[in-house]
């Protein structure tokens, strides 16, 4: 029996955040119970598999919108359908807004043990020009009551390159992080997306240059450091022993697998996806996307972690060292400071992060 993750795309939302490019309609109650049966009804593929489920994550969209219902009765399934290992990670994603749908001490009953709260930011204008509908008070709220239920292990989302947002302003927001004793932030740089209201009027927004995006990326990644948040992924920093331990199967070359529209996967070493589309997923339309693990894929996940790609990692995984071409591209970066490297490991510095595609894609 191999322990793999389980990710759940729940694709309903209250309103459509102008920067959002995942997959997601308008909440709606006879839809969701639609798309619960569907959800309880693809465990079926792989229910008789003999695996462990050691992460659950309900990612979206905004799975708070579900309640605590059908919540329940989806881990319910979950449980019935697979072995989920005593000390699984359980993560569910919140809105601040959608709460008052959620009873955080049947959702700690149920096994949910981790929450990851959608802020954005901490700063009203900014909040309000993201289009989030939450409050700094809601976020207070939502924390605070589930603490109180027993769920101390909690993520807040950050944006960086925020129009309007100064040094200043991200300090407020990483310190209110801190304030509320929450284990874990996300700190993502803004990106516009195509098929977004950002992207329709990106003319009229007064958006950051490159090089104020990556001031403020190192800058939060400093002072998060300060703060006692030490970065363990680009865009991921925690309290120690406090990484999401789901998030680091992604980049560990792991395998996991994903339902509902939009959701991939990576099992028995392939990848596949469902379409962005409700109906291919009732009629279970997976589309194959290829071979996992491979070695330009290990190299390229694990370089996205603070901890860098272990070369005895990769040698018991593939059989051989990893190639002298490589090295020979790692020492250029190293001597422009985008990576360091030892005998052991190699891993990209914070200024190496800003620039890790490009990086990456010359190194594999």
């Amino acid at each position: 029996m191999k322990k793999i993750g389980l990710y759940i795309h729940i694709p309903f939302c209250k309103t459509k955040c102008p920067y959002c490019d995942f997959f997601s309609v308008r909440q709606n109650d006879e839809e969701m119970d639609r798309y619960v049966k569907g959800i309880i009804n693809s465990f079926k593929d792989y229910s008789n598999d003999g695996i462990i489920l050691d992460t659950i994550y309900f990612g979206g969209g905004t799975p708070s919108v579900l309640g605590t219902e059908r919540l329940t009765k989806i881990l319910g399934a979950i449980k019935s359908n697979f072995t989920v290992d005593d000390n699984a990670e359980i993560t569910i994603e919140v809105n601040p807004t959608s709460t008052d749908r959620l009873d955080f001490g049947k959702l700690k009953e149920s096994g949910i043990n981790r929450l990851s709260v959608g802020m954005q930011s901490a700063v009203e204008s900014e909040m309000k020009l993201l289009g989030r509908t939450h409050t700094r008070e809601d976020v207070v709220n939502t924390v605070k009551n589930a603490q109180k239920c027993g769920i101390s292990n909690i993520s807040l989302d950050l944006i960086i390159g925020v129009p309007t947002q100064t040094k200043t302003s991200l300090k407020e927001s990483m310190d209110f992080c801190a304030s509320l004793g929450v284990k874990h932030i996300s700190a993502y740089i803004l990106k516009i997306e195509k098929g977004t209201k950002f992207y329709e009027i990106q003319d009229s927004l007064d958006l950051p240059n490159e090089d104020i995006q990556a001031e403020q990326y190192i800058f939060v990644s400093r002072y998060l450091e300060k703060l006692g948040y030490k970065q363990y992924e680009i865009s991921n920093y925690s309290l120690e022993g406090y990484e999401s331990r789901h998030n680091n199967k992604y980049w560990r070359c792991m395998e996991y697998i994903g339902i509902g529209p939009s959701a991939h996967s990576f099992y028995n070493g392939e990848r596949f996806y469902y379409g962005r589309s409700f109906e291919d997923f009732y009629r279970d339309i997976k589309i194959p996307d290829g071979k996992g693990g491979t070695e330009e894929e290990f190299i390229m996940l694990n370089l996205r972690l603070k901890r860098g790609l272990i070369f005895s990692e990769f040698e018991e995984k593939y059989g051989h060292k990893i190639s002298d071409r490589f090295f020979k591209k790692a020492e250029l970066f190293r001597k422009a400071g985008y990576i360091t490297i030892d005998k052991e490991k190699a891993s990209l510095t914070t200024e190496g992060y800003l620039v890790s595609n490009a990086i990456i894609s010359e190194l594999i």
